[in-house]
């Protein structure tokens, strides 16, 4: 029994391709949108690459630049395909290539289904990828002098001020990590010397925090030198008193930018999955009754449209035998060594002597 089957006349087939023709159109330009937003993305990230580990994460966008491109050419050819089945005669051009184009139009709307839900899982990938980044370029912050690493401190301050971030996780992270260069400390003073002695590691530590770090909006100066201790600063209280830093880390704040790209781009990649599976409905139910009217021989005439000529358990079945068959047949050519001619008897005489001639044939010669 058919699945989902539809009656169409001459006029209804003939609409239900127009109207294919304006959809795959304008799926074209969906395709262009998902190429753009996967360049979007692979720009964005590229931007701040040298704030994440070297992890694979570039995958998404690669992705959604790949199905734009499969997308664009899929349409196009299932633009051309439904323009001349409005004529009956021309669909004679496509008949053996309409079912084919199905197939593959189906698994690349699978694609594009797995480009939808690839952007909401990317969330845990790039927040490790973040937090190992920016710890990795929060120590290399004091080295301004040295080649590879001298515009760390640079991107790090940008971004602590565009972002409205301060450390890793939150300001103290500041404090573990030396982000003052040995060049810039007087090692004539004994407060340096004692607290270089006092670390194991020999780094100069201090509850401080780059100027970055400073709340623009906050009314008081800003105070980054001795954040935790209340007798260095006048009416302070660093437990209690709201500080003028700012609180949010900057792995938050990056995570919450590239989640709310993500999530959009991916509500408008699953829009377009589900844009692309209506328009493959449409084909198919084009193709069955283009078909189904060919059988009739009457162009004018009433004809059936399915989405599947048998019930889904009956075309799995069928599908599993023809998957088997084609996996018998390999394994009969693999155990002949692909040799067509290895079951064939040989026509030639068996080799008899030196001289290949039967015994009694030599007693009659001699």
């Amino acid at each position: 029994m058919a699945v989902l089957k539809v009656k169409f006349t001459k006029t209804r087939r003939d609409k239900l391709a127009q109207i294919l023709w304006i959809l795959n159109w304008i799926s074209v330009v969906t395709g262009v949108i998902l190429f753009s937003l996967g360049l979007f993305l692979k720009v964005e990230l590229k931007k701040r690459e040298e704030l994440m580990a070297e992890k694979d994460i570039q995958y998404v966008p690669n992705m959604l630049i790949a199905v734009g491109l499969i997308a664009c050419i899929i349409n196009f050819l299932g633009g051309k395909i439904c323009y001349d089945c409005v004529d009956s005669t021309k669909f004679l051009r496509w008949k053996l290539i309409m079912l084919p184009y199905i197939v593959c139009t189906f698994f690349f709307t699978l694609c594009v289904l797995v480009g939808a839900l690839m952007c909401y899982s990317m969330h845990w990938e790039l927040e490790e990828a973040l937090n190992l980044g920016l710890m990795q370029a929060m120590r290399f912050y004091k080295d301004t002098d040295m080649p590879g690493r001298c515009f760390l401190k640079h991107t790090v301050d940008t971004l602590q001020i565009q972002f409205q971030c301060c450390g890793n996780s939150g300001y103290k992270d500041w404090f573990q990590i030396q982000w003052i260069s040995n060049r810039y400390l007087d090692m004539s003073k004994k407060e340096v010397i004692d607290r270089l002695r006092s670390n194991v590691e020999g780094k100069y530590l201090m509850d401080g925090v780059p100027f970055s770090c400073c709340n623009i909006d906050s009314p008081r100066p800003c105070i980054q030198q001795q954040i935790t201790n209340n007798s260095a600063h006048f009416n302070y209280e660093h437990q209690t008193e709201d500080q003028n830093l700012w609180m949010k880390g900057c792995r938050q704040a990056l995570l919450e930018y590239y989640t709310h790209i993500m999530q959009s781009i991916g509500l408008t990649v699953l829009i377009t999955w589900l844009f692309e599976l209506s328009v493959l409905t449409g084909v198919r139910y084009l193709q069955t009754s283009l078909e189904n009217m060919l059988r009739q021989g009457d162009p004018d005439s009433e004809s059936d449209g399915w989405l599947l000529e048998n019930s889904f358990m009956e075309t799995a079945r069928t599908n599993l035998s023809i998957i088997k068959s084609l996996g018998k047949s390999n394994q009969i050519n693999t155990a002949n060594n692909g040799d067509p001619n290895i079951d064939v008897p040989s026509t030639s005489k068996a080799h008899y002597g030196p001289d290949n001639v039967p015994p009694k044939e030599k007693m009659e010669t001699s």
